[in-house]
């Protein structure tokens, strides 16, 4: 006989889910921000958390686990079923700070994070020379109005019949007048159309209005862009070198002269790790001496130790911010030496590349490392995700040193960037005047021992910007 009460299994949507603790994602968070963004942050965590101090030059951290209060978080809920008083625990814990939040025993935190100079962009360089300039309000409008139009790159960003349009009443006359001085401003090159009028506006300044360069680029755009040195020669009744020649010149322009003005803190890199050879081994070290080193601050250590002046309240608040600053000093050391550990062992693994170059670098995967150094691959990635290496070569990201791979007749392993670098040389080593085909650059490099597929070669070669060998060939 069924019963007539509802079934429990029934009214219970049951389910197991699994659910990541916040100091786990805090944990993954800190592995993951690059130097720049980690020195931020822990500057917030100092303000923020009065157990944290700064390391002292000279000093050493106290170590995290053993010099704590006892017992303190299990303390903090023995009289959590009473009314605890109303206490200023903001007041009690900073009572050794004055009003400006500076501890007076310890004095200013001597602490300055390195910080790039502000970069004058190109609206500000060109807004500094239509000042300079004896405008009328009138002309200023329209000079401010094309200047605002300005992309990044320094190309003018909309056809003029729209800022004709949005000033009104302005003739399309004096805005096309206006365009002609900004067109005159620094860098050479500056709010042009397109690509060939910027071409243009720099021969013009180089005074090289009637040179062979300046014809071809007025008249023969397309044939330029394509090499069509013979057609070319043709049309103007000169030598295929002298076309060449005219190329070259017009090489050396710079098709993005706004580009020079980019915001400079786009590429402001601060190094992670350092890697240096020392008596014949590579020696790896961490790079982050702008990096704030925390202890516990010693003087909230000992209030915190007092237990016998805190209700239940101030108990729990002084465990929770005591233990999230243990936590933090222990995560920002896990981080560094993890990170020390995957570099170590790219260093083992790369060997080659720090003694010989590029060419000989291996294929390496985070699954390589992550089993090395027994971590998950998805630790390894965050470790290396937008961290940078200053090496004995020059200034890596962590990144460089992963790729696939292939393996040469001998039995070595070699990366794809290794393979792209040996493409690179043997361009750069090639006759101009008999460019080699992709053909032929896979046949040598399998003569070196490299098994790789024509496609292969040609994928690789678009990537690193080279021209195929008709374009290539000089006369």
């Amino acid at each position: 006989m069924a019963s007539g009460r509802p079934s429990l299994a029934a009214g219970l949507d049951l389910r197991q889910e699994q659910k990541a603790q916040p100091r786990l994602y805090q944990a993954m968070d800190l592995l993951h921000m690059p130097l720049l963004d980690l020195q931020s942050h822990l500057r917030e965590a100092l303000v923020d958390n009065p157990f944290l101090d700064l390391v002292e030059p000279g000093d050493e951290p106290d170590d995290p686990v053993d010099d704590l209060p006892e017992s303190l978080a299990d303390d903090a809920g023995e009289d959590s079923g009473e009314e605890a008083e109303d206490v200023d625990w903001e007041d009690l814990l900073l009572d050794d700070f004055d009003a400006g939040g500076r501890r007076e025993e310890y004095g200013e935190p001597e602490y300055n994070a390195p910080t790039p100079a502000a970069a004058q962009t190109l609206w500000d360089h060109l807004h500094e020379q239509l000042n300079l300039l004896r405008l009328g309000e009138r002309q200023l409008r329209i000079g401010e109005e094309i200047i605002g139009n300005v992309d990044r790159d320094g190309f003018l960003s909309c056809p003029l019949d729209r800022i004709v349009e949005a000033l009104e009443e302005v003739s399309r006359a004096e805005v096309e007048e206006m365009l002609a001085r900004i067109q005159s401003f620094e860098p050479s090159g500056v709010a042009a159309r397109d690509l060939r009028e910027t071409l243009l506006l720099q021969l013009r300044d180089r005074g090289r209005e009637g040179s062979l360069a300046c014809r071809i680029v007025v008249g023969h755009f397309d044939d330029l862009a394509h090499r069509r040195w013979p057609e070319l020669a043709e049309a103007y009744g000169v030598e295929p070198r002298e076309v060449q020649a005219a190329a070259d010149e017009i090489a050396k322009l710079d098709p993005k002269p706004g580009l020079r003005y980019a915001d400079a803190s786009e590429s402001y890199v601060i190094p992670d790790l350092t890697v240096e050879k020392v008596e014949g081994r590579y020696r790896v070290s961490h790079a982050d001496t702008s990096l704030p080193r925390l202890k516990l601050s010693p003087v909230y250590r000992d209030v915190a130790a007092d237990r016998s002046r805190f209700e239940a309240a101030g108990k729990a608040f002084i465990s929770e911010r005591l233990n999230s600053a243990r936590w933090l000093i222990q995560a920002i050391e896990q981080r560094r030496q993890t990170m020390l550990k995957v570099m170590a062992f790219i260093v083992e693994r790369q060997h080659d590349f720090f003694e010989k170059g590029v060419e000989h670098l291996r294929p390496l995967t985070l699954r390589d490392v992550a089993k090395h150094i027994e971590m998950h691959e998805s630790t390894v990635s965050r470790v290396t995700n937008g961290k940078y290496v200053q090496t004995p070569r020059g200034l890596y990201p962590l990144k460089f040193f992963f790729s696939g791979g292939y393996s040469t007749l001998e039995g070595e392993d070699l990366s794809s960037e290794g393979v792209r670098a040996r493409i690179r040389n043997l361009v750069a080593e090639e006759d101009p005047t008999a460019p080699l085909s992709d053909h032929e650059i896979t046949a040598r490099l399998q003569e070196g021992g490299v098994r790789i597929a024509r496609r292969t070669v040609a994928k690789y070669r678009d990537r690193l910007g080279i021209l195929s060998a008709r374009l290539r060939r000089r006369v």
